[in-house]
C-alpha cells in the first residue's frame, strides 16, 4: 500500500468507523467501579482506541477481510470491545462482541483448566502415564526405551506425538472419539517424550478423554458445568452450529471473492478445537486468569494452579518461546505474554494476556486469512498498553525533608552538622 493511500486511509477513518464499528458493550460486573470508569475516560486509552480504529479500518479495506471482534480486558473489567465488518457479508450482519466464533485451539486452555481442576481435587497427578487413566492408549515410540508419556506432556506439546490423528484438516470430516481409539496404536510417535517441542492436536484430544474417564462425565459436559457456568459465559458452546455463529469465509481469492465454509464437527478432537465463543464470554476467562485465592465458584483454579498453567515448561528449539500448560508463553523484551491461538475452517482466533500489567486482548476473526495473532499483537501495544498504564496503581512517593549538611573541622577532626534537626556528628 502507497504511503498516500495508507494516509488517506487513516483520515477516512472515522467515517468508516461510523459505518462498521459497533457500539462498545457494556463492562463485565465491576469490583471497582470508579478504577474502570477512570480507566474508559482516560485520554490515552482513548487515544490509542482511535490510533487502533485507523489501522484496522485500513487493514479490513487493504485486504478486504469480512469482520473482527475485539475486547480488552484490566483484571476484572472488559474495558473496551467493539466490532468491525460484518458476520455475514451478504446480509449484512454487523460484527459485535456478541457475535460467536469457532475459537479452534483455544479448546486447549479449556481442557488444560479441566486437568488442572481435577489435579486440585487429587483425582489425577501432572507426572501420571496417560495409560492410567486410558488402558488403551498405545503409540509405536521413537524409542524402544522411551517412557511412558504423561499428562503433562500432552498439555505442554512434548509428548512427542504426531500434530494430527488423520487427515481431517483436508477433508473436514473429523474422527470421532472410538475411531480416535483405533487408530491410536497405528500411530508412529516422531520424538520421544521431553525430548521437544512438538505441537499437537492429538495429544490435546487424547487429554480430553481422560479428563472423560477421570471425572464420568463428557468433555462437553465437563466443560458446560465447571468452567463456562461458575464464569458466566452463556454464549459458549462446544460443537453446536449455534444461533449468532458468525459466517466464516475462507481465503481471499485473486477476483475478490471469499468461499463460505460449512459448519464442521470436531467431534472427538473437542477437546482440542471444538469450542465456540464471543469476546464477552472469553473476557470472562481472560479474567480469571488474573484472580487470587482458593478453587471455588468464579475462582475456578487456585492461584497455585494458574501460576503452574502460565509457567514456561517447554521451550522450543530456538529458545525465544514455548509452552506453559495449554498456553503459548513468549518474551519480548522487559515483559512476559502467555497467550493462544486458533484456527479453523473460516475462523482464526487470538487471545494474547500480559500478566504482570493484568491486562488482556482478544481478537476473534471469520477469514482464514486474517492473521488474527498480529492484529492481537496492535492491539495489546496500542489499547492494551494504555490501559495497562491508566489501571496502574499509583507509585508510591516518599517526601524528603531537605536538610543542609556542612562540614566544619574543629580541633583536629572533621564535624558533619545536619541543619534543621540540631543533630551534629563527629567524624575522625
Amino acid at each position: 500500500m502507497s504511503r498516500f493511500m495508507l494516509n488517506r486511509l487513516i483520515v477516512a477513518g472515522g467515517v468508516l468507523g461510523a459505518l462498521i464499528v459497533s457500539p462498545p458493550t457494556a463492562s463485565l460486573r465491576a469490583q471497582s467501579p470508579a478504577a474502570a470508569t477512570s480507566v474508559v475516560s482516560d485520554a490515552e486509552v482513548l487515544g490509542a482506541q482511535r490510533l487502533f480504529n485507523a489501522w484496522l479500518e485500513g487493514q479490513i479495506l487493504y485486504r478486504h477481510l469480512p469482520g473482527i471482534a475485539v475486547g480488552v480486558v484490566a483484571d476484572q473489567e472488559l474495558i473496551w470491545a467493539t466490532g468491525f465488518g460484518f458476520a455475514d457479508t451478504e446480509k449484512k450482519t454487523p460484527m459485535t462482541p456478541q457475535t460467536k466464533f469457532r475459537m479452534a485451539s483455544h479448546s486447549k486452555l479449556f481442557t488444560a483448566t479441566a486437568i488442572m481442576q481435577l489435579r486440585e481435587q487429587g483425582k489425577l497427578r501432572l507426572d501420571d502415564p496417560v495409560s492410567k487413566y486410558l488402558p488403551w492408549f498405545q503409540v509405536k515410540t521413537a524409542e524402544s526405551e522411551d517412557p511412558p508419556i504423561t499428562i503433562e506432556e500432552l498439555l505442554t506439546h512434548s509428548s512427542g506425538l504426531p500434530r494430527e490423528a488423520g487427515d481431517h484438516w483436508t477433508t473436514l470430516e473429523f474422527p470421532t472419539t472410538e475411531q480416535l481409539r483405533a487408530i491410536m496404536a497405528e500411530r508412529q510417535a516422531p520424538f520421544s517424550p521431553g525430548v521437544r517441542w512438538k505441537y499437537s492436536n492429538l495429544a490435546f484430544s487424547v487429554a480430553g478423554q481422560v479428563i472423560e474417564a477421570v471425572s464420568g462425565q463428557k468433555w462437553a459436559d465437563y466443560v458446560q458445568q465447571h468452567i463456562y457456568q461458575p464464569l458466566g459465559m452463556t454464549s459458549s458452546s462446544v460443537d453446536q452450529d449455534a444461533s449468532g455463529l458468525a459466517v466464516g469465509y475462507n481465503r481471499l481469492m485473486p477476483d475478490g471473492t471469499r468461499g463460505v465454509n460449512r459448519f464442521v464437527d470436531a467431534r472427538g478432537m473437542a477437546a482440542a478445537t471444538g469450542i465456540t465463543s464471543t469476546v464477552e464470554d472469553m473476557a470472562r476467562f481472560v479474567s480469571a486468569q488474573f484472580r487470587k485465592g482458593r478453587m471455588g465458584g468464579r475462582q475456578i483454579l487456585s492461584t497455585g494452579s494458574l501460576r503452574e498453567m502460565h509457567r514456561v515448561r517447554m521451550l522450543e528449539n530456538n529458545w525465544t518461546q514455548g509452552n506453559a500448560i495449554g498456553f503459548a508463553v513468549r518474551r519480548e523484551r522487559d515483559k512476559v505474554y502467555v497467550s493462544h491461538g486458533g484456527s479453523y475452517p473460516g475462523y482464526q482466533t487470538n487471545t494474547l494476556l500480559q500478566l504482570d500489567g493484568k491486562v488482556g486482548v482478544i481478537v476473534l476473526t471469520n477469514a482464514d486469512d486474517s492473521n488474527a495473532g498480529a492484529i492481537a499483537t496492535q492491539l495489546m501495544n496500542t489499547v492494551g498498553e494504555a490501559v495497562a498504564k491508566a489501571a496502574a496503581p499509583a507509585a508510591e512517593t516518599t517526601e524528603w525533608v531537605g536538610e543542609i549538611v556542612r562540614f566544619v573541622e574543629e580541633g583536629g577532626r572533621v564535624v558533619r552538622m545536619f541543619v534543621g534537626d540540631g543533630f551534629v556528628e563527629r567524624v575522625r
